[in-house]
């Protein structure tokens, strides 16, 4: 589909005021072009002796037309404000509710500094060019018309200066409109860039402080945006050829205007132009070249606007590789999960395969513990069972039916997956464990929160549930937000929670109340522990050690230890490790 067309879709509710603007426009055009002729019946008047009443009638019709003017031009600026602002307002409601229909598959295609610039500058850009097309764009070129033609009707002959001009002028925004388009497609993708290395040094700013790298990140930070300064100015200057060409224009024909007009009021003595004339060709031509003037700020901003436009609606056009069926299952019978032959990869374009040959089976209330080295594709395994990617070959049950068969909403509402990178959002404590029940009570927050010992350091905050967590959950310590992530998952109360090494930050004590927790508060609910220290998984019904992307063995920890070398290794080198901690 057409971009301008996609575009469309975002304006709404306020077509009214977008039609409106280019009419009250038209009016504006109409009286100010009918003003220079009026101005110089009435200098024809004074030069003829014509009598005070008729004079002042004249004056009286020229301060009606300009109040009109002035009514229509405020109408048109008042109207295009509210469409402009209104059509950027759904545009970027467009943009992020598409956005949260994407799968993980789709996000990859796009950084966050990418999405984030596309809803922010970039709609700008279009809400500026969109407010000049309603309202500029539509005057300029009645301006040119009207102007025109009273021109010619005032001045003859002396009008076609103009069809010289105009064609002249046409050309030299066609070449600079062609030369500056790739420049701005690569200022933008340089934005993208530049906005990437500010998110990554702010969320990691502890980072940088710790590791003293502040002048590091600045010479990074000042190269990036020396880049986009260099690539901008670049297209800048070809655009500022604008004005000069104008300007040129403009003189040219104020020049011979001048001339020719006043050699043939000279020569003609008044009969073949008079004064009045002569003062309304002087107007329309300063209109005539005026509106060409705006008529080339509006293909700059249209110039720069049209890649923006591109960008935002490759984010509008994108579908999400990942949908519900129709009539989708509602209803997840239990927590048995089951991998059958399953292989994935990331992207099509992958070499190689993040999991080959799964055959799994876990039965409903089972707790499953999943050990493996960097890179063994743990997280990848449980990012199948919510359908977060789909298998590139196989199939994964859930509840005993394929997890492609179930409404994405129903599915994931009973598998709950807390991540070792817990995310929690500003606003209080309540509002962020509500994520997982909307309508939990007090009791019930206060209970999950025991569950994930969370309870003992929340009550130690003089606000205690009403405490703010700042953006990122900056003001609370990694093993708080985990268990704080812990209990908005058990809120769920889920046929599957998920424990992606996401009490990596807890001590062993807390870690083993969690999981005791767990197992008597949600005895039916299986849970899947990926955890990198054997201590988390020891008490697990089995354990699934991974390795490249393949499971290794299955066992109890028993079992493993007697017939699994690698999971012996692990379990030697922690214990050890631990032993030498407590000498």
């Amino acid at each position: 589909m057409p971009i301008y067309k996609v575009l469309a879709k975002s304006i709404r509710e306020f077509k009214t005021p977008s039609i409106k603007a280019p009419v009250y426009v038209s009016f504006e055009v109409v009286m100010e072009c009918i003003i220079p002729f009026i101005i110089a019946m009435l200098v024809n008047q004074i030069k003829a002796g014509g009598e005070f009443g008729v004079i002042a009638r004249y004056g009286l019709v020229l301060v009606i037309m300009a109040a009109l003017s002035l009514t229509f031009g405020t109408l048109a600026g008042m109207s295009c404000a509210t469409a402009s602002s209104g059509f950027a307002r759904n545009l970027r409601k467009d943009l992020f509710y598409r956005i949260q229909t994407y799968s993980f598959e789709n996000i990859d295609k796009f950084s966050t500094s990418s999405l984030v610039t596309r809803m922010t500058t970039d709609v700008s850009n279009v809400q500026n060019a969109y407010m000049m097309i309603i309202r500029t764009a539509i005057r300029c070129p009645l301006m040119l018309v009207f102007s025109f033609a009273m021109a010619f009707i005032m001045g003859g002959k002396m009008a076609f200066i103009f069809l010289f001009v105009t064609p002249l002028l046409g050309i030299g925004l066609y070449l600079v409109i062609r030369k500056t388009i790739p420049l701005f497609r690569k200022v933008f993708r340089k934005y993208d860039a530049l906005n990437n290395s500010i998110q990554e040094n702010v969320a990691g700013m502890r980072v940088v402080k710790s590791y003293v790298r502040e002048d590091y990140e600045k010479e990074k930070f000042e190269r990036a945006a020396e880049d986009v300064c260099g690539d901008f100015t670049r297209a800048e200057k070809i655009l500022a050829i604008n004005s000069p060409l104008m300007q040129f224009c403009l003189y040219t024909v104020m020049i011979f205007v001048l001339y020719f007009g006043s050699y043939t009021i000279i020569t003609s003595r008044g009969l073949d132009l008079d004064v009045g004339q002569f003062s309304a060709l002087l107007t329309y031509s300063f209109q005539i070249l005026s509106s060409l003037m705006m008529l080339s700020m509006v293909f700059v901003m249209i110039t720069i606007a049209g890649e923006s436009a591109h960008r935002i609606v490759e984010v509008l056009d994108e579908e999400s590789t990942m949908k519900s069926p129709e009539g989708g299952l509602t209803l997840v019978k239990d927590g048995t999960v089951d991998f059958e032959h399953v292989s994935f990869k990331y992207s099509k374009e992958a070499e190689r395969m993040a999991l080959e040959g799964i055959d799994l089976h876990i039965k409903s209330g089972e707790t499953i513990g999943i050990i493996g080295g960097t890179g063994a594709s743990k997280s990848s395994l449980i990012q199948l069972i919510s359908r977060l990617y789909d298998t590139t070959e196989g199939v994964v049950k859930v509840g005993g039916a394929d997890v492609r068969e179930y409404d994405l909403e129903a599915l994931r509402n009973q598998v709950a997956v807390v991540l070792q990178k817990n995310v929690l959002f500003s606003g209080t404590i309540k509002e962020n464990l509500r994520w997982g029940n909307k309508d939990a009570s007090d009791e019930e927050l206060e209970e999950v929160c025991m569950l994930a010992q969370a309870d003992e350091f929340i009550s130690r905050f003089p606000e205690k549930y009403n405490t703010r967590i700042e953006q990122g959950g900056t003001n609370v310590s990694g093993g708080q937000k985990q268990r704080l992530c812990i209990a908005r998952a058990l809120l769920k109360k889920p046929k599957i929670l998920i424990l992606d090494d996401s009490t990596s930050a807890v001590d062993t004590k807390t870690d083993a109340l969690i999981r005791k927790a767990l197992r008597e508060y949600i005895p039916e609910t299986t849970k899947i522990i990926i955890a990198q220290r054997t201590a988390s998984v020891e008490d697990a019904d089995r354990i699934i050690v991974m390795e490249g992307g393949t499971v290794l063995a299955i066992g109890t920890h028993q079992e493993l230890l007697a017939g699994n070398e690698v999971y012996r290794d692990v379990y030697v080198s922690q214990n050890k490790a631990g032993e030498q901690n407590e000498e």
